[in-house]
């Protein structure tokens, strides 16, 4: 390989206002490998988050290792077995309070550690989250050290039927323990932000809904493929395909919000009646429903990793007592929360299933994303974990204990996927964590109330 045709990992595509990281191509490899796939692929990790818990007696298969029958919560990953496991009995004890439901078992999901009750701003998580400890030791290496994303905008106000500020509700991820990292729920300005295209508080001068981010970088895209061979140009084609479908799919949904806000106020209440409550109502009025919208941010967290912009990710399907209407599934009539205190009762326990069912089809897309996604002779998600959790059992008991807990990917071939395992009972969720942890080579070997890794994970 001669030095022209050596390119640096770190290179990026750029343009006026614009730039953007790329995936990784042949060229990137160093002179001498006896292969042009790096010997170390970046690996990848991502928490995603559903609240208000799950039908307890439909997600834990009956029997333990490998070839497990699937539970009715759990069909959607039927064809993934192989890529994942089930972990149970595994609790948040710090998220224990007599006082709230939800509140402490949200905030303190990735940090295992007891928060600070309180009515007002002075909220403190008791200490850093998970995320963000892997961000600080790998999120150097990349363009954002991690995205943090999900649906629902920041809760405000207090909850008096327990005491707390629902500011609680709308974070997992936390830099300190008294600064949480804000979610972005657009998947306009998500991409935006990924993409280089938006800047806060600075005018763009070029219409973003009009442009295209590889126009901007187009005449360094065109000069960069010159000096790139054939299996490098048709990687970096089908890359930057890539980036103007989800590209397009994102404007479509600006187009139509424009369209929505010419609408008759005898429209708009129809709308407000069908969709219940206001956040229903802004993905209507977006012209985008919550499972594309899911979709598209699942998407673009997907190209975050696949460009090396970043390795660390969290996406919050909902806030603490999110009563996202799921009326759009066949069979439900209600929203989340309100279904999740079913109080046993069967109308409503069947619901509760579905529900939980449309998440784990969410869960798998992003599976399905990641594994279509090529790297060298593997793939992003065979270089990656993601972990998929709510804050509860069973919302209707409010209960942190035996957690629906699930882990995707191999970590590069650290992790054994394709099994149910079931550890003691009350076995720290902490103790996940540093499992993670040594399978990104952290050497941290104690987290929050950890008490040692888990049993059967590593390779």
């Amino acid at each position: 390989m001669s030095k022209k045709w050596q390119i640096s990992r770190r290179r990026m595509l750029k343009g006026v206002g614009a730039c953007m990281a790329l995936p990784f191509l042949d060229a990137m490899a160093l002179p001498g490998m006896s292969s042009p796939v790096p010997s170390k692929s970046p690996l990848r990790t991502a928490f995603i988050v559903m609240p208000n818990g799950v039908h307890p007696h439909h997600w834990t298969p009956a029997t333990v290792g490998r070839g497990y029958e699937f539970t009715q919560q759990l069909l959607p990953l039927k064809h993934l077995q192989d890529d994942f496991l089930v972990l149970g009995e595994l609790m948040n004890m710090n998220s224990l309070r007599t006082a709230d439901g939800h509140y402490t078992k949200t905030a303190n999901l990735l940090t295992s550690t007891r928060i600070r009750q309180t009515t007002g701003d002075n909220i403190n998580s008791g200490g850093v989250s998970i995320d963000q400890v892997i961000a600080n030791h790998v999120g150097g290496d990349t363009l954002f050290p991690s995205l943090e994303y999900g649906l629902d905008r920041i809760a405000t106000g207090v909850d008096i039927n327990v005491g707390l500020t629902r500011l609680y509700a709308s974070s997992i991820s936390w830099k300190t323990a008294t600064q949480p990292l804000t979610k972005e729920i657009d998947p306009k300005m998500a991409f935006d932000r990924l993409f280089g295209r938006y800047v806060p508080g600075a005018k763009i001068k070029n219409d973003p809904w009009k442009q295209s981010v590889l126009d901007a970088v187009l005449d360094d895209a065109k000069s960069l493929k010159r000096n790139l061979g054939r299996s490098d140009q048709d990687k970096l084609t089908e890359y930057l395909d890539s980036v103007y479908s989800l590209e397009k799919r994102i404007s479509d949904g600006a187009n139509q919000e424009k369209f929505a806000a010419n609408l008759t106020g005898d429209v708009k209440k129809e709308l407000i009646r069908l969709n219940q409550n206001i956040e229903e109502y802004a993905e209507v009025r977006s012209g985008v429903d919550v499972t594309e919208k899911t979709r598209m941010m699942l998407d673009i967290m997907a190209l975050a990793f696949w460009s090396d912009a970043s390795r660390v990710s969290t996406f919050l399907f909902g806030n603490s007592v999110s009563n996202r209407n799921f009326s759009f599934l066949p069979g439900v009539n209600d929203g989340h929360h309100s279904i999740s205190h079913h109080m046993d009762d069967e109308k409503k326990l069947a619901q509760y299933v579905k529900i939980t069912q449309w998440h784990m089809e969410q869960y798998a897309y992003f599976i399905e994303k990641l594994k279509s996604m090529k790297e060298g002779e593997s793939n992003v998600f065979d270089n990656s974990m993601i972990m998929f959790s709510s804050d509860l059992r069973d919302g209707n008991r409010h209960s942190p204990r035996n957690l629906p807990v699930l882990l995707a990917g191999r970590a590069g071939g650290r992790i054994k996927p394709g099994q149910n395992l079931i550890y003691e009972k009350e076995t720290p969720l902490a103790n996940l964590y540093v499992t993670m942890l040594e399978a990104l080579n952290i050497e941290k070997t104690s987290f929050a109330d950890s008490t040692g890794k888990l049993a059967n994970i590593l390779a």
